[in-house]
Formats: structure tokens, sequence, C-alpha cells
């Protein structure tokens, strides 16, 4: 499994998604060599600096990037990793 390299705080930006996909998320960061006190689940990131790493989830992929450019509240990321979610028939994450 790939290892993310990173410094400082993990930003994940949640787009009102329900929390047993939050806490999935987290595990799969975690999984991906995260440490769980660095992640901050977020709908706007603030202070973000060049080389952060952003984390957009979605209900089937979560999308990471690393911070390229930023000006004034606005960050422009590049993607870094795509890792892919899994539910059961029931809809329940699984791996």
């Amino acid at each position: 499994m790939e290892k993310i390299e990173y410094v400082g705080t993990v930003w994940a930006i949640n787009h009102g998604l329900p929390e047993p996909l939050l806490n999935h998320c987290i595990k799969k960061l975690v999984d991906h060599g995260i440490k769980k006190d660095d992640i901050v689940i977020t709908d706007a990131p603030s202070d973000v600096k060049i080389g952060t790493i952003v984390v957009d989830i979605w209900p089937y992929h979560l999308e990471v990037g690393r911070v390229r450019t930023v000006r004034n509240d606005s960050y422009i990321s590049g993607s870094v990793l795509i890792i892919e979610l899994k539910a059961d028939a029931e809809g329940t994450y699984i791996d």
C-alpha cells in the first residue's frame, strides 16, 4: 500500500457527507500512513500552505492532492493519489 508523504495538517474536505463515510475515510488515510491526529475534516481549510495535503472526500473515492499554488484564500492542488472506497450490497463501507 502506497504511503502518503506529508508534513503537518492533512485537510479532508467534507461535502456534507454522512459520518460512516467520514469514519471510513479516516481509516483509509491512516492505512496510507497519515496519523489520525493530523487529519482535520472541514468544509473549508484555512491557512493552507504550498506542499500541504488536501483530500477531497467523495462517496466512492478519496482524491488526494498536494497544494502547489496559494492565492488569497484559494489554492490549487495537483492529484497525488486516488483511493477507491468499497461498499457491500447494503452500502456499508468495507476493506
